[in-house]
């Protein structure tokens, strides 16, 4: 699929959504008790002043939960100082102005120190049907084929490490209504993990959190995206333990 028709039905596909959002029984769970504002701040947390910049698209940003997600819990509750580039309906793969790749470059430019690098292992390249491609050889650390998702991930790898200088950690996301193209990415993902040495979120295999967001119907807008319930109960707990355990 060209990049231009990628655009395309990305832009019909949240328009689709995006009417739907409003009459959501859903929306439940984006109640006012669940805003960060009431989350109570923990001064003594691990997460408390490190510095993490987050590059993801529409789970990352919180799309259906008002614009809030797991980020903005970690700095409410954790006091996190977080850096989130975050667009919804956005790919790993290809260089759309404000794709994965061309964001990360523009935001992330060395000019600051981070902790920690996190980014989000997008459902919306197999969503849109991007190229898989290929895992690159190991001694391979430029000249990947970003068009492709392995390559724009590999591209990420390189850029981080040699930019910014810290660890990096990819999380996958919930998808119920996945056919196994998501599965296979993260499969694939891991295998990628040997050669570039960065951490893995796995959210889509942990048992624990999918059986969770089965007991809390309104944890989930839809098959992919949280609430703010569902950011602020299910996801939270994930990532400060995950997170606190990388820096310690």
């Amino acid at each position: 699929m060209s990049e231009q028709k990628m655009v395309a039905q990305q832009g019909r596909m949240w328009q689709k959504t995006l009417t739907n959002v409003a009459n959501s029984v859903r929306q439940q769970g984006n109640a006012t008790s669940f805003s960060p504002d009431l989350v109570a701040y923990n001064p003594i947390s691990p997460l408390n002043g490190r510095r993490v910049a987050f590059l993801g698209s529409s789970i990352t940003y919180g799309i259906f939960a008002k614009g809030v997600s797991f980020v903005d819990y970690l700095q409410a509750k954790d006091g996190l100082v977080a850096t989130k580039e975050a667009v919804s309906g956005t790919t790993l793969a290809g260089e759309e102005v404000n794709g994965y790749l061309k964001r990360m470059k523009r935001r992330f430019t060395g000019q600051k120190e981070y902790d920690a690098f996190v980014c989000q292992l997008s459902t919306n390249d197999t969503r849109y049907g991007a190229t898989i491609g290929q895992r690159t050889p190991e001694d391979q650390r430029e000249g990947f084929d970003i068009s492709t998702t392995l390559g724009a991930i590999e591209e990420i790898c390189s850029y981080v490490q040699t930019t910014l200088h810290c660890p990096i950690i990819f999380y996958t996301c919930l998808n119920a209504a996945d056919d196994g193209t998501y599965a296979h990415l993260i499969d694939e993902l891991k295998l990628l993990q040997k050669k570039w040495k960065f951490e893995i979120i796995d959210l889509f295999n942990n048992a624990g959190l999918n059986a969770a967001t089965t007991a809390h119907p309104n944890a989930m807008f839809d098959e992919v995206h949280p609430t703010q319930e569902g950011y602020l109960k299910l996801w939270l707990p994930v990532f400060e333990q995950k997170l606190s355990a990388l820096f310690s």
